[in-house]
């Protein structure tokens, strides 16, 4: 059996740039599609925090391949990249012309577009802050979650906890809490990123036994859990088996910007999908639009995906005093993203949540469970850890800061996570 899958090989030879990631991926392209695949090439950008992307031509024909790929894929169950699930629940979705789904060899490849990936689209407004173009952008957002929602509501149905846990998503939350195949907590990725690490950030050092039991306190306003705290609690409540209690959909479950292509057309522009390595029919409810609330909007500007820019962007100081991480930075979502929330608030949570609650499917502690579900997005995503990848001191301080903000509640009033959850309760 085999130790180390050939798309973890190649993402690991790409990852150190030592020549060898585009020979590997041609061969696999052959070996999988039985195509010559020629002029290999991998296109390093910031989104590709667990994949790999990128370009080769067979036949004369230019294609864009994409995979995904996790630590042990091989011991966990469930099915990648159904990629029919979308296409007839009625999605906008990019369908590809070549997939495998081998585990440790699944890929899919595409036509190649010129169309840009939404994450390009408004990584550059982030910048330019070009009205104009932020209104297109914010209402192709709006179109692609009235049809995302739609779908949603259409194929929302009662699962059983086996329904729920043979999901894939599970992969990009509670599987990154454990150890496969034994399912030892804290493994995975939380133990390798940051148990008994140190963390340096501007203005104080601290073991992981200290910065994980310590109340933050960002510009002035404390907060109630601990990162132990909420690693504990997302460790309980979700766990597959703990999250049958609110109704599954049909669901991309990662659409994250980097998976959406944006169209112009001469009326505006449309969003469509592509990469569903973790679709699924019986996707929790409140799991499916985790993952676009935070890695489209939360994660911007700068700090997850361009460490160095935010570091020069962003100033970020901390101070570790009478237990408390005194936290104090100038970080703020840019405007297009600021209006992004709303929108995700008005035409995707507000109107999914009330659903739920009239269908009696919304648990008592909706706000923890997208709460936590948010706080995994960051945490686990990549190592935020300054100097285990391409994070600084300060992005390392702003994005653990960030993930304390989204997963717990301040002690008193409110930030800009609660008022957002405010705004979605149907209670209110």
């Amino acid at each position: 059996m085999q130790t180390t899958s050939r798309t973890a090989a190649i993402r690991e030879h790409a990852r150190r740039r030592d020549g060898t990631a585009e020979a590997l991926l041609g061969e696999l392209l052959r070996n999988l599609f039985d195509i010559d695949a020629g002029a290999v090439a991998i296109n390093y950008d910031q989104y590709s925090l667990n994949s790999l992307n990128g370009f080769f031509e067979a036949n004369g024909e230019p294609y864009f391949f994409k995979f995904h790929q996790e630590e042990n894929e091989e011991e966990m169950s469930g099915e990648y990249y159904r990629a029919d699930i979308l296409a007839r629940a009625g999605l906008p979705v990019d369908q590809p012309v070549m997939m495998s789904t081998l585990p440790g060899e699944q890929i899919l490849v595409y036509k190649r577009r010129t169309d840009p990936r939404f994450s390009d689209v408004l990584r550059a407004l982030d910048q330019t802050h070009d009205e104009a173009a932020a209104i297109e952008a914010v209402a192709a957002e709006r179109e692609l979650n009235e049809a995302v929602l739609a779908v949603y509501l259409k194929t929302l149905h009662p699962v059983s906890t086996e329904e729920v846990a043979r999901e894939p998503i599970h992969r990009l939350f509670y599987d990154r809490l454990v150890s496969a195949p034994e399912g030892a907590y804290p493994g995975g990725r939380l133990a390798s990123f940051y148990v008994d690490k140190s963390f340096e950030f501007p203005g104080a050092t601290l073991s992981w036994a200290e910065l994980s039991s310590t109340r933050f306190v960002i510009n002035g306003v404390e907060y109630r859990d601990t990162l132990a705290t909420l690693f504990d609690a997302a460790h309980l409540r979700l766990a597959p088996a703990r999250l049958a209690d609110n109704g599954g959909v049909t669901a991309h479950g990662d659409a994250h910007n980097a998976n959406v292509w944006f169209e112009r057309h001469a009326d505006g522009a449309s969003l469509s999908f592509f990469d569903p390595a973790f679709a699924g029919e019986h996707v929790p409810t409140l799991l499916a639009e985790i993952k676009t609330t935070f890695h489209n909007i939360l994660a911007h500007p700068f700090w997850l995906y361009d460490p160095a820019l935010a570091e020069q962007t962003f100033k970020a100081v901390a101070r570790f005093e009478n237990g408390r991480l005194f936290v104090d930075f100038d970080w703020q979502l840019s405007p297009v993203r600021q209006a992004l929330l709303q929108t995700k608030a008005e035409t995707m949570w507000r109107p999914l949540l009330a659903t739920l609650k009239q269908k009696g499917m919304l648990p008592p502690d909706w706000r923890d469970v997208v709460r936590l579900g948010l706080f995994l997005c960051p945490t686990l995503v990549m190592n935020l850890r300054a100097g285990a990848t391409s994070h600084n001191a300060t992005s390392s301080l702003i994005g653990l800061s960030i993930a304390v903000m989204v997963g717990s509640p301040p002690v008193d009033g409110s930030d800009m996570i609660t008022r957002f959850l405010d705004s979605i309760d149907p209670d209110r």
